[in-house]
């Protein structure tokens, strides 16, 4: 795991996009032994425009500006403990943000930055924080309801990276981060997951979403059609 960042360090990063009235997103990248590996940050609006800010990453100034526009930086989630490099800057840069994280990976985001709590009262019934069954509460999940429908933000739990080459895509293959279609990582799996049928349960009932119009996950592309199959098939490759 790389040592957090102590000082605001951008990395190399896409364009900010908004997709949806209330959500922004950027694709990040960060360099590993094999390669690089991208890496998500999703911005969500609340009712009150105050932000929730999920696995956070260090942005140019004129991204930055962006962000403040959108609304007021009020909730940072580290969204599991592999997730904490640009914790403890984005909380000097905001002291006023909460601190969220699962409650499994409370201890490991603490050795970083303090957490405040491990569950957020945004006061908006649109916007739900969810610590993922079946993974001993390390990892989380958010659920964002909009006019447009609805967005599911999850983490590690999913891997769709789909354009990867040379040596690094095929460790990301290797590993099921990577590959034609959106899997369970395999290192999720081994060390992650503790109750693969209570996982199953919930893949499944967030498939009952009608409104689901997309899944975004931290390392992959946006899951886009039919996420409601999407998840079924997860469930069922943990059966």
């Amino acid at each position: 795991m790389a040592k957090p960042y102590q000082r605001w360090k951008v990395l190399p990063h896409g364009e900010l996009k908004r997709i949806d009235d209330r959500i922004l997103t950027v694709v990040g990248r960060i360099r590993m032994p094999l390669g690089t590996l991208p890496r998500r940050m999703t911005v969500v609006r609340l009712r009150d425009s105050r932000l929730v800010i999920w696995s956070a990453i260090a942005l140019d100034e004129g991204e930055m500006a962006m962000i403040e526009a959108f609304g007021v930086p009020a909730f940072l989630i580290v969204p599991n403990d592999h997730h904490r490099l640009d914790a403890k800057t984005w909380k000097e840069r905001y002291p006023r943000m909460q601190v969220v994280a699962p409650r499994g990976s409370r201890a490991k985001v603490e050795e970083v930055v303090r957490v405040d709590t491990t569950a957020p009262l945004f006061d908006d019934p649109d916007v739900q924080f969810k610590a993922v069954p079946g993974t001993n509460d390390r990892e989380a999940a958010l659920i964002v309801r909009t006019r447009i429908g609805t967005t599911l933000v999850l983490n590690d739990l999913v891997g769709n990276i789909r354009d990867e080459t040379g040596i690094g895509g095929w460790f990301l293959r290797l590993t099921r981060f990577a590959g034609d279609h959106a899997q369970i990582p395999s290192p999720v799996k081994l060390t992650m997951i503790k109750d693969a049928a209570a996982l199953c349960t919930q893949l499944r009932q967030w498939a009952e979403l009608a409104s689901l119009k997309r899944i975004l996950v931290s390392h992959g592309e946006p899951i886009e059609a039919n996420p409601q199959q999407t998840l079924l098939e997860l469930a069922g490759s943990l059966a």
